[in-house]
């Protein structure tokens, strides 16, 4: 199976939410919580290394860039036909923004493989026009 058919098995969706509650949009705090899905349609088991995440502060374009093991602690092994769903977030200076990354994972036959993230909004209510 070729590398790029072995991303095809990976799949990534993402659920983003505004926490009111933890923001504080007069100090530039907004607070994101994001959750993900990761489902393994292919015919072997994959583990979850390590994540890069690109997040992108909508104002100043400034960019800043979250690497490290596993998700949430966690390197989960997700069989084939499963899923992995975990929550976690992130503080902007900025009501909108947007997220992208990558999961760096790795099959029992140790080949090794990225899984892009596709971009998200992240947006607090009534700050998009």
């Amino acid at each position: 199976m070729s590398e790029q058919a072995q991303h095809d098995q990976i799949h990534v969706s993402v659920e983003p939410y505004y926490l009111l509650d933890e923001s504080e949009p007069d100090e530039n705090r907004f607070v994101f919580s994001y959750t993900v899905t990761i489902t393994n349609d292919g015919s072997s088991p994959a583990q979850l290394l390590s994540r890069h995440w690109i997040i992108t502060n909508g104002d100043t374009m400034d960019t800043q860039e979250v690497k490290g093991q596993g998700v949430i602690g966690q390197q989960p092994q997700i069989q084939p036909g499963e899923s992995y769903t975990y929550t976690s977030g992130t503080v902007m200076e900025a009501p909108v923004g947007t997220m992208h990354g990558s999961y760096h994972m790795v099959k029992p036959d140790g080949t090794q493989f990225d899984v892009d993230i596709e971009p998200f909004m992240l947006a607090a209510p009534g700050s998009l026009h």
